[in-house]
C-alpha cells in the first residue's frame, strides 16, 4: 500500500465513568476526552493533551446501579438525574467535536483498557445518535498496545508494572477528563517507546 493512500490516524483518549458493569441496565454518568496524538505515514505526533478536550456529565438512564461501581467516580447520581446532560444532546455534542478535531483523519478511541470504555461509549452512541463518529471497531487499547511491545502476555499488563518512564506523572483520580489527559500521555509514550526496559 502506498503511503499517499494511508489516511492519518487522531487518537482521542477517552475515559467512562459508570454506575454498573455493563451498559443499558445501567448507566454511563460522565466521560472525557483528550487529543493524544496524530500518526501517518511518516509516524506519531503527539499532541498537548489539555488543549482539545470534551467533558460531560450525564444524567442517569435507569434507577439501577452498583454501589461500589458509583463510589469509584464519587459521582451524585441525584444531582445527575436533575443537572446532568441529557444523552443524545451529550454524544451528538461529542460526535461533532470528534468529527471537528479529526479534521482530515480517521479519529481513533484508545482506552487503557478500551474494552470497558468503548463498551460503554460505543452503546451510548448508538443507542443515541444512531452511529459512531469511530465506526465500529476504530478503537485502540493501551494495554494490548503495551503487551505487544513488550513481548508479554495480556494478562500480565498492570501499570505498577510498567516501566516508569512511559507513565504519566499526572495522579489518576477517577474524574473523567483527568483520567483522559493522563492516559493520553501514556499513549504518546507507548507510541514512542521501542519496547526495551529503560
Amino acid at each position: 500500500m502506498s503511503s499517499r493512500t494511508i489516511k492519518p490516524s487522531l487518537y482521542i483518549s477517552v475515559d467512562v465513568e459508570a454506575d454498573g458493569p455493563i451498559p443499558g441496565p445501567y448507566s454511563m454518568l460522565s466521560f472525557g476526552a483528550a487529543v493524544a496524538g496524530r500518526q501517518d505515514a511518516d509516524g506519531f505526533t503527539a499532541a498537548d493533551p489539555e488543549q482539545r478536550t470534551f467533558y460531560r456529565e450525564l444524567r442517569p438512564i435507569s434507577a439501577q446501579f452498583v454501589p461500589e461501581a458509583l463510589a469509584v467516580s464519587g459521582l451524585d447520581r441525584e444531582r445527575l438525574a436533575e443537572k446532568g446532560a441529557e444523552p443524545g444532546a451529550a454524544l451528538r455534542q461529542f460526535s461533532s467535536w470528534v468529527r471537528n478535531v479529526s479534521g482530515d483523519a480517521q479519529p481513533v478511541m484508545c482506552g487503557y483498557p478500551a474494552s470497558y470504555d468503548w463498551t460503554f461509549l460505543y452503546w451510548y452512541l448508538i443507542r443515541f445518535t444512531g452511529e459512531s463518529p469511530f465506526g465500529h471497531s476504530g478503537c485502540l487499547d493501551m494495554k494490548t498496545l503495551f503487551a505487544t511491545k513488550a513481548g508479554i502476555p495480556l494478562r500480565a499488563v498492570a501499570k505498577r508494572a510498567m516501566p516508569q518512564h512511559l507513565l504519566s506523572r499526572r495522579r489518576h483520580t477517577h474524574h473523567a477528563l483527568d483520567d483522559a489527559i493522563e492516559q493520553a500521555e501514556l499513549l504518546a509514550n507507548l507510541m514512542a517507546w521501542d519496547g526495551s526496559t529503560p
